[in-house]
């Protein structure tokens, strides 16, 4: 994501970052530990983030932001496969849920959802996507 802000400095365009423990549980820390994590941790080697970085939320079931309500009523998952259900932390489970970190939505200037990205789409198509919105 770094990359994206370097490519498209001075555009109108910033990536906005939310934490979530959903998924395998594998974001414990409190907000307030988040930027150490990623800098120390994960990825790690004094990683910092060139986009704001919000507070933990729940992408998910009954307690989901009504924004990712939104998003993924907008936007349906491609994604045939939700994923292997011990490692999911929420209730109920949705075709449309996210199904793990890092899934990605574009959004345009004008607050339309454009295009939802599975985690391990390309990171070229994401940057084509936004450059042609751009």
């Amino acid at each position: 994501m770094n990359a994206l802000m370097d490519r498209f400095s001075g555009e109108n365009f910033t990536i906005l970052a939310f934490s979530c423990n959903q998924f395998g549980l594998q974001a414990p820390e409190e907000n307030h530990e988040t930027l150490d994590v990623l800098r120390c941790v994960r990825p790690g080697g004094g990683f910092i983030p060139k986009f704001p970085m919000f507070c933990k939320i729940e992408v998910n079931g009954l307690n989901e932001e009504p924004l990712y309500s939104f998003l993924k009523e907008t936007l349906h998952s491609m994604n045939p496969v939700v994923g292997d259900i011990r490692k999911l932390y929420w209730s109920p489970i949705k075709v449309n849920d996210i199904r793990w970190n890092f899934e990605k939505f574009l959004i345009t200037a004008d607050g339309l959802p454009y295009r939802r990205y599975d985690p391990n789409q390309p990171f070229e198509e994401v940057e084509k996507d936004v450059a042609a919105l751009l």
